[in-house]
């Protein structure tokens, strides 16, 4: 499996051949298009991401390899695309490797400065829950060691 830092270098690739931006929304609107759906019974307030204008609902597993699994979806399809990225980068990780990870690429490829206000919020939303998870399956994961 590529490092966090590897996977965020091949996305920083693909959007380096896009220079037109409204090529770089069609290309994270075709990912969110290719993203699971989350199944409806995940889909609740619980999962929910506040500070996101459109409705994302974000689950983690933690699985028996240690690893955390992502699953999203939300009604709008740019954020389907926006967490999908977040997905590909931060999925099949130790809670350890999220919580250490410099999520670089996010700036690197202008998603910061090309989004709304309220999009870039929600971008830092799913962030914050992303790691939030991660600190408590590694919460989790020493207490079962002690």
């Amino acid at each position: 499996m590529s490092s966090i830092n590897e996977v965020q270098d091949e996305i920083i690739d693909e959007f380096s051949g896009m220079t037109d931006w409204m090529d770089r929304y069609a290309y994270i609107i075709e990912l969110g298009n290719a993203l699971h759906t989350l199944p409806e019974s995940q889909k609740t307030a619980d999962n929910l991401i506040d500070g996101c204008q459109s409705r994302l609902w974000l689950n983690a597993e933690l699985c028996d390899d240690g690893c955390i699994h992502f699953m999203a979806d939300s009604d709008a399809i740019i954020v389907k695309g926006i967490v999908s990225l977040l997905i590909r980068v931060l999925d099949g990780r130790s809670p350890h490797e999220i919580l250490d990870a410099d999520l670089y690429f996010i700036d690197r490829i202008g998603l910061h400065e090309h989004l709304s206000p309220t999009r870039s919020n929600g971008l830092l939303s799913m962030v914050k829950q992303m790691r939030m998870y991660a600190l408590a399956f590694k919460a989790k994961q020493d207490a079962a060691k002690a």
